[in-house]
């Protein structure tokens, strides 16, 4: 772990690994250091975004230290269920890449328990990992200009449901009714790193 001064309020924590993301995240965002108003995960950093008048780097940076000499937990942060219409146009492709058919991937899919990892890309898009190699796909050599809201995707170690419609390159395999984005709910993301999440089959 390498600790980093970012600009004049906030301290990055650069890891070596997404799993390693996880543990951090979650054990930071259950017991921040005093002044830390943000913890925002990526796929190998978290960065801890402090008042300037309640604390400082230094010392934003010896409270992660002295967490570093504990192991890292991992709180249950709870979890989501979401039904999917597995139905989607690249559902036969990602069959084929990855040897397992249409029907394994729905079920390999529906058996993971995934995890959010981070968000990002559009508000209320969770980065959700889990799958393994068993689920691992390129993104598209052609994005799509338009992927439909509640599109369930995979790409890479990935997979992820589009909250509104927007450009995408995901292999899309299926799709859910469920809101990922909602303005008036508190919050409005329903998923959120350290959520884990169940997708479940419906007809």
């Amino acid at each position: 772990m390498d600790l980093l001064p970012f600009g004049d309020a906030a301290v990055l924590l650069d890891l070596d690994s997404l799993d390693a993301v996880l543990g951090w995240s979650a054990a930071l965002r259950e017991s921040p250091p005093d002044g830390v108003v943000d913890v925002v995960t990526a796929a190998r950093t978290v960065l801890l975004r402090f008042d300037r008048g309640r604390t400082t780097a230094a010392a934003v940076a010896a409270a992660v230290r002295r967490l570093a000499a504990a192991p890292v937990a991992r709180p249950d942060a709870g979890d989501v269920e979401i039904a999917v219409s597995y139905d989607g146009p690249d559902l036969d492709e990602v069959g084929r890449l990855t040897g397992l058919g249409s029907a394994g991937v729905v079920r390999a899919h529906t058996e993971t328990l995934w995890r959010v990892a981070f968000c990002g890309f559009v508000p209320g898009f969770g980065y959700l990992v889990g799958g393994g190699p068993r689920l691992r796909v390129p993104r598209r050599s052609e994005p799509r200009t338009r992927v439909p809201a509640g599109s369930v995707a995979l790409a890479d170690e990935y997979t992820g449901v589009y909250p509104r419609s927007s450009p995408g390159g995901w292999q899309l395999i299926g799709r859910t009714d469920r809101p990922t984005w909602d303005t008036d709910a508190d919050p409005p993301a329903l998923l959120r790193p350290g959520l884990t999440v169940r997708f479940v089959a419906v007809s």
